[in-house]
């Protein structure tokens, strides 16, 4: 799982995570740790784009107001269009 710092302690409920490095206070990040969080923040902007071309469409932004039986169905038709459009 990729997380931004907002997930902070996402490591001690999955494992399986990986959050980019902090700075702590008067230190400096050294190239290594800046390289990872720059290869990380580019796996995750994939993911970001494709979230907000979902909340272009509104559907995952605001509150739901249809039947929920539908949710599924349209957000995958707004998911087709986007794999349509890639």
């Amino acid at each position: 799982m990729l997380a931004d710092t907002g997930y902070q302690g996402i490591q001690k409920i999955h494992a399986n995570s990986t959050i980019p490095i902090k700075r702590k206070r008067n230190e400096v990040l050294t190239k290594e740790q800046k390289t990872f969080n720059h290869k990380l923040s580019s796996k995750r902007v994939v993911v970001e784009n494709v979230i907000g071309f979902l909340k272009r469409f509104r559907i995952i932004s605001d509150r739901y107001r249809n039947r929920r039986r539908r949710f599924g169905l349209r957000f995958n038709l707004i998911a087709g269009f986007h794999n349509y459009e890639i």
